[in-house]
């Protein structure tokens, strides 16, 4: 709906800049030019193919699928706004990138769940927003074919590893299982029918990862609890549905507890752009003041680590990953993603 007035906007008689969200509240400068400098970064690492890479050239599927949603979150599309090339040619790699089993991605990535729901969720929101009718077309077979993958990917057991059931011997764990879950959802909200089964399968394997105290192991296997894999499973099941059930209250208490700015949560533990990159989805469908105050605090964790080049360079991943997470975070209450919407 918002982008829909502001193309109303654009091409009736006031004149927006899209470049800049015209809905999200007054935002502190500081973590406006942080986002600016983000993005051009972003913009600028972008192959001439239409993909951005890790360190090493690896997980490409993903990090065009990660990058390319951050310039969706700033509000250009693949027709309109300041990086509407970008995101065009993202959305180019990833369908030449459709296998003909559905997978988004290339087999021998021994990672390629990860890309494959990224990239559900990143290609279901530009399908939402699509105008060519020829292209729409295309878009929902790739997204048709991806979710069927996905079903088939699937354990006996409702989750999924880092490569099929099948490629994998059945083995999964809690972080491709949120990966997937989420990009089920945003094909659904897209209007791509998802069959209820898969997502009820997978709650009930979050539910059977999930401890005492709330906390979500790495693995039905066991592995601990994990703050950054609870966060993603509350974000998760958000997206599932799932809203206030004691299960899922016993999950984010331990989130409170573990991950909350404050208090020796504080510190920087492993895996931290990803936990807060689920967690501030989970803050952001919250209670207002909780995230006004959750942004304030990680917003200014954030800033101060952004490089000169408007990167951020922790982690073994990559700059691409850890800018591409970090931009979407500062611009969630844009409100221009549907699944990441209150």
């Amino acid at each position: 709906m918002r982008r829909v007035l502001a193309f109303l906007l654009i091409t009736g008689c006031v004149l927006l800049p899209v470049t800049e969200s015209t809905f999200a509240k007054t935002r502190d400068p500081k973590l406006q030019k942080a986002v600016t400098n983000a993005l051009g970064y972003l913009a600028r690492e972008q192959r001439r193919q239409g993909y951005w890479e890790a360190n090493g050239g690896q997980y490409r599927v993903a990090m065009t699928a990660l990058a390319g949603n951050a310039l969706l979150a700033e509000g250009s599309t693949t027709t309109r706004g300041k990086y509407a090339k970008n995101i065009k040619n993202a959305v180019d790699y990833l369908l030449e990138m459709s296998q003909p089993n559905g997978l988004i991605g290339y087999k021998n990535d021994y990672h390629y769940t990860y890309g494959h729901g990224y990239s559900m969720v990143f290609l279901s929101q530009v399908y939402g927003e699509e105008e060519d009718s020829l292209r729409r077309d295309e878009l929902k077979k790739v997204l048709m074919k991806a979710v069927e993958f996905c079903a088939g990917a699937q354990t006996t057991r409702g989750g999924w590893g880092y490569v099929s059931a099948k490629d994998g011997n059945d083995f999964d764990e809690g972080s491709t299982c949120i990966t997937q879950v989420q990009g089920l959802r945003a094909c659904r909200n897209a209007g791509i029918p998802v069959d209820k089964k898969i997502i009820d399968r997978a709650k009930k394997y979050i539910a059977d990862c999930t401890t005492q105290d709330g906390g979500v192991q790495y693995s039905i296997r066991g592995g601990g609890a994990r703050p950054a894999i609870t966060a993603a499973a509350c974000a998760a099941l958000f997206n599932a549905g799932e809203f206030d059930s004691d299960h899922l209250k016993n999950m984010l208490e331990y989130c409170r507890k573990n991950i909350w700015p404050g208090g020796s949560s504080n510190r920087y533990f492993g895996h931290w752009h990803y936990a807060h990159f689920y967690y501030a989805q989970v803050m952001y469908r919250g209670e207002t003041k909780n995230w006004d105050k959750y942004i304030k605090d990680i917003g200014q964790q954030i800033i101060r680590k952004q490089s000169a080049s408007g990167a951020w360079m922790e982690g073994h991943v990559g700059p691409v990953y850890t800018t591409a997470i970090n931009a979407t975070i500062l611009q969630l209450d844009n409100g221009y993603l549907p699944i990441y919407q209150k």
